[in-house]
């Protein structure tokens, strides 16, 4: 890719990744080509589709997720590593609205271009939770996928206007229910983390 296409890319990109913030996954093309100040065309040379965009948008931060998964892993008791990890999750997945629907088809379609960091996402959650278990503080009867599916949620709730400000109490709810110790009073939906994978390209 030629330099110039290169800096188009980005540009399309980061863009998009505005437009979608605000106005979820189901935004405008056109809307997105218009804000970037470029014609549909150029946007579909680079995206054919709105998969092809979304997969791209979603895609770095889904692989980041799954880095710091391992990180965290290394650094980090198992308890503080999931709940840190949950937290970074959750923080994306409402980050863009309907971006977990776009997850759950590409983890169960594998040709879709999303299945591998889906399916990586998963695995990396699972290990977290995995060692959490052994450790003892967190329940047995969860699985890697129930941890997807429960990542999936609660960033639906945060994405609902009648539930929004019941977040952050919910999430201490909810990811206090996956541990064998602690409570929801002293778990929270917290800010985002100084080197935690970034919400956009």
């Amino acid at each position: 890719m030629r330099a110039d296409a290169k800096k188009n890319y980005a540009h399309l990109l980061a863009t998009a990744g505005e437009v979608i913030k605000e106005h979820g996954v189901e935004a405008s093309l056109r809307d997105i080509a218009r804000k970037a100040d470029v014609g549909l065309a150029t946007l579909y040379r680079h995206f054919p589709t709105r998969e092809a965009l979304l997969e791209a948008l979603l895609r770095k931060t889904l692989d980041e997720l799954t880095r710091e998964a391992a990180k965290l892993e290394q650094t980090e008791p198992p308890q503080q590593a999931l709940l840190l990890w949950i937290n970074d999750a959750v923080r994306f997945v409402r980050s863009y609205n309907g971006a977990v629907a776009v997850m759950s088809a590409a983890l169960d379609d594998v040709n879709s271009a999303l299945h591998a960091s889906c399916s990586n996402l998963r695995s990396a959650g699972a290990r977290l939770l995995e060692n959490a278990q052994t450790a003892g503080v967190a329940r047995p009867d969860i699985s890697g996928l129930d941890l997807f599916a429960i990542i999936g949620a609660l960033g639906w709730i945060g994405d609902q206007p009648s539930f929004g400000s019941r977040a952050e109490h919910l999430f201490g709810i909810i990811a206090g229910s996956l541990l064998t110790v602690g409570s929801d009073d002293s778990i929270k939906l917290q800010p985002r983390r100084p080197n935690a994978p970034q919400n956009s390209n």
